[in-house]
């Protein structure tokens, strides 16, 4: 078969994520063409953008989104932001774009792939590594970090089945006492491009109002990426925010994206005048609880073991890092 490879732009690889007769699996809301821009815009890394597309005749094999310092390849992205990376291929054709990748990156001069971020269903695990071994490459892969997922049930009732009897206890004990407030109102919404920007306004304050370190963490660069991002999410209708209200005054929020029947946590903020009605918590407790109603099929806690991943049913899955020297 013959094959060749092209550069791309963002707004190419825009078109091919719009028109789904390429059949490439876009895995994660991480390496959708909006995501990467952004990142690369807003974090301007010192590198050269390698947004390479494996065809065979027309047909688009697979895309490899990479950036590219010296005798070295990366993803795009950082993991501060970027909880997973993977490639975008076209399920069975793994074998024959990696082949066809490796040898346009030899060509390139690069010697070393350093991908960071991988679930244990990636293609680099569940492909790439068995290919670059056959072709002798020396290939090292280790666990880094955790990221922690639950499968959702169909209702309400079979979710608090499926937790430990204390951490049932503890979240009907929180709710009830959280309804027995003043004027408490909880709501999911889908974000419009026109509503983006005061809400993003009031999330990015509770963010930073949660904890030191979350203060410390939105500088002005990382701020600039948050509003870019939420903005382009919002554009293709990805965006939610999980407003928790008590008497009126937003108390607390979740940013999320809802992609491929999953709702990936992104990231939480929360008033601390409010913490005797653990609103930081149950702001997603009601969320997983609108998640479920709305007929979605997984809730992606996202990177990181903090506790209450644990107490509201997470499972906790590896993250790997991959060097693949071709030398």
């Amino acid at each position: 078969m013959s094959y060749t490879v092209t550069q791309e732009s963002f707004e190419s690889l825009t078109s091919y994520w719009t028109d789904s007769s390429h059949r490439l699996k876009w895995g994660s809301v991480f390496v959708l063409p909006s995501w990467l821009e952004v990142w690369w815009r807003e974090f301007q890394p010192e590198t050269e953008l390698y947004l390479a597309a494996v065809r065979q005749e027309s047909d688009i094999v697979g895309i490899a989104p990479l950036q590219i310092k010296g005798e070295k390849a990366f993803f795009i992205g950082s993991a501060d932001v970027c909880d997973y990376l993977d490639f975008v291929i076209v399920p069975g054709g793994e074998g024959d774009f990696f082949n066809v990748l490796l040898d346009d990156l030899r060509q390139q001069g690069i010697s070393q792939l350093d991908l960071k971020l991988l679930r244990a269903d990636s293609t680099v695990i569940t492909n790439l590594v068995d290919v670059a071994r056959n072709r002798g490459f020396e290939v090292l892969c280790r666990e880094e970090a955790v990221t922690v997922g639950l499968d959702l049930p169909a209702t309400w009732e079979e979710y608090l089945a499926g937790l430990d009897k204390k951490q049932r206890h503890e979240i009907r004990r929180k709710l009830r006492r959280l309804w027995e407030a003043d004027k408490v109102d909880y709501r999911c919404l889908e974000v419009s491009p026109q509503e983006v920007g005061a809400l993003t306004d009031t999330f990015l304050k509770l963010f930073a109002l949660s904890r030191e370190e979350k203060a410390e963490f939105m500088t002005a660069r990382m701020e600039s990426f948050f509003r870019s991002l939420a903005k382009a999410m919002a554009e293709l209708k990805l965006l939610r925010y999980g407003i928790l209200e008590v008497d009126k005054l937003t108390a607390a929020m979740i940013m999320g994206f809802d992609y491929n029947e999953a709702m990936y946590l992104y990231n939480s903020g929360y008033d601390p005048q409010y913490n005797s009605l653990s609103v930081g918590l149950l702001s997603k407790v009601l969320c997983i609880q609108e998640s479920i109603k709305r007929g979605m099929k997984k809730w992606d806690f996202l990177k990181g073991a903090e506790r209450y991943k644990y107490q509201l049913g997470g499972n906790e899955i590896p993250l790997y890092n991959c060097q693949i020297t071709m030398k």
